[in-house]
């Protein structure tokens, strides 16, 4: 479930997701290409572009009503699985991947002119072979299976309880075989978060929590605090962006840096 007011403290578990508003979280978060999104696309898919090598298996974990992480990894998946938990958000996801809407044509420009993106054309149809919409809980995770993945938003919008960001991080970076490139993004000391009339918990990170999260799961770490001059919402301080690689050395016994 991708996830962007107050709160008490409550575990993931006893969120009513299956009540996540997605038409609501939709419109207003991705109605508009915003700044702040529009630069983590840039970077993300000149990470990917720098980073990945023949077409393998992606996963975007937490997909919610967000369909550009998918995008960032379509060149590079011949099997892409777009895993939430909320039965709304894989209800509409699984008919918005068959022929996605004409929204997620000006967030598919910001990619179509870089390396491997541009032979792609027909992003809809691609899509559309590549992707499986899977409901599943990012805590159960099997590990190293996935070749590169994306998870925007999520870890720290799923409660308001630190050790479940911390280990959605590890699940997250740890599905993926060692060595594999990703990205993750999350919202700055967020307070949380409405959803049409239903309130959801976050847990309020920075840069700090982020990199002490990925230490020894990750390596060739790069985060990036990414501003806006027009905040999404109040509660929050910004947006960081997290490219890398899963495993805690490189193949050639390099470590994070």
């Amino acid at each position: 479930m991708a996830s962007r007011a107050s709160h008490s403290s409550s575990a993931n578990s006893v969120q009513p997701w299956d009540a996540f508003d997605t038409g609501w979280y939709l419109t207003h978060n991705y109605g508009t290409l915003r700044d702040d999104d529009q630069e983590i696309i840039h970077r993300t898919g000149d990470h990917f572009a720098a980073t990945c090598g023949g077409a393998g298996r992606g996963i975007d974990v937490g997909t919610g009503a967000n369909l550009y992480p998918a995008l960032t990894m379509l060149p590079y998946c011949e099997e892409l699985t777009l895993s939430d938990r909320a039965s709304s958000n894989v209800d509409w996801l699984r008919r918005e991947v068959m022929d996605y809407s004409a929204l997620w044509d000006r967030y598919w420009a910001e990619l179509a002119g870089k390396g491997r993106y541009s032979p792609v054309v027909d992003p809809r149809a691609a899509l559309a072979r590549v992707a499986t919409v899977r409901q599943g809980d990012i805590f159960r995770l099997p590990a190293a299976r996935w070749d590169i993945g994306t998870m925007f938003f999520v870890a720290e919008s799923l409660s308001s309880e630190r050790a479940e960001f911390e280990l959605a991080v590890a699940k997250f970076v740890c599905c993926l075989v060692p060595g594999a490139p990703f990205a993750a993004a999350f919202m700055a000391h967020s307070h949380g978060y409405l959803v049409g009339d239903r309130t959801f918990p976050a847990v309020a990170i920075g840069v700090d929590d982020v990199a002490r999260s990925l230490e020894g799961i990750a390596h060739n770490v790069h985060i990036t605090k990414i501003a806006t001059t027009a905040p999404l919402r109040q509660g929050y301080d910004g947006m960081i962006l997290v490219l890398g690689h899963a495993g805690a050395t490189a193949p050639g016994g390099e470590g994070r840096r």
